[in-house]
C-alpha cells in the first residue's frame, strides 16, 4: 500500500506543527522561570550603637641604672617600691609588674691608641601595666606620675588603651538589627512599586567597625579602636528578598 504525495505532505506539516509546539512550550516555561527567578530585591541594612569602654590599659616603665649589677638592682627595687606606693595612693590595685629588662652600659673614652669602649655600668629597665575598670581615671593617672619625679623616678607613659569587653555580645545584637533594618528597608522599596515581600532568598553579613565617637572609618578587616573612651560600633548586613 502506498502512502498519496499530498497525505504525505500533510502528515509531514503536522508533526513539524506538534514539535514546534513543543518546542515553544518548552522555551516559555524556561523563559517564565527566568522571570520569576528575577523578581527579586537587593538591600543592605545598617545598625549602629554607641559604647562606653569598661577596661582601660595603662602601660608604663621606669629605668634604674648603676655602676654594678647589684646596685642598679638595689636601685631598681627601691623605685619600684616608690612606683607601687604611688599606684596604691592611686586606688589602683590591679596592675601587672613585667620581668626586668638588664642593659649593658658603655661609654667612649680616648686612649694614646685612640677611642675605646669600655663598660661604665648597667641599667635595668621596669615595665608595669595597669588595668582598670575605670578608664576614664587612667589619662590623670598618667599625669599624676610626673609627682614621682620627687623621689629620683622617672615612670614614663607608654600607652593607654580604651577597650569595650562587650563587643562580641554587641556584635551579634547589631547583625539581628542590621538584618531588621535591611528588611525594612527593602518592604518600603517593594511598597512602592506594588509589590510585597515573599521570603529572604539570602544575607550576607558585613564587617563590624569600632571606630572612635562620631568617625566612619572603614577597612576590609574591620577596625577596633583603642585609642578612646567613646566608641561607635557600626555592621552592615546585605539581603535579597523574592517579591510576590
Amino acid at each position: 500500500m502506498t502512502t498519496s504525495r499530498p497525505h504525505l505532505f500533510g502528515l509531514l506539516a503536522g508533526l513539524a506543527l506538534a514539535a514546534g509546539l513543543c518546542f515553544a512550550s518548552v522555551t516559555f516555561t524556561n523563559a517564565w522561570t527566568r522571570i520569576s527567578e528575577d523578581q527579586v530585591i537587593n538591600v543592605t541594612g545598617s545598625a549602629r550603637k554607641d559604647v562606653r569602654s569598661d577596661l582601660g590599659l595603662w602601660r608604663a616603665g621606669f629605668s634604674s641604672s648603676a655602676a654594678t649589677l647589684p646596685e642598679a638592682h638595689a636601685r631598681s627595687k627601691a623605685d619600684l617600691a616608690q612606683v607601687e606606693l604611688f599606684l596604691r595612693a592611686a586606688g589602683q590595685q590591679n596592675y601587672v609588674i613585667r620581668p626586668v629588662q638588664v642593659a649593658e652600659l658603655f661609654e667612649r673614652i680616648k686612649t694614646p691608641e685612640g677611642e675605646i669602649s669600655r663598660s661604665s655600668g648597667y641599667s635595668i629597665r621596669q615595665n608595669i601595666e595597669v588595668r582598670s575598670d575605670r578608664p576614664e581615671a587612667l589619662p590623670d593617672l598618667a599625669r599624676d606620675a610626673a609627682r614621682l619625679l620627687e623621689h629620683g623616678v622617672t615612670l614614663a607613659s607608654e600607652s593607654i588603651e580604651f577597650i569595650y569587653t562587650k563587643a562580641g555580645e554587641a556584635k551579634i545584637e547589631m547583625m539581628g538589627e542590621a538584618a531588621k533594618d535591611a528588611r525594612t528597608r527593602a518592604g518600603q522599596i517593594a511598597t512602592q512599586g506594588g509589590r510585597a515581600l515573599k521570603e529572604l532568598r539570602n544575607a550576607r553579613m558585613g564587617v563590624v567597625q569600632i571606630n572612635p565617637l562620631y568617625s566612619s572609618a572603614t577597612s576590609w578587616e574591620g577596625n577596633n579602636d583603642t585609642s578612646s573612651l567613646e566608641k561607635t560600633i557600626t555592621t552592615t548586613v546585605t539581603a535579597t528578598f523574592s517579591l510576590r
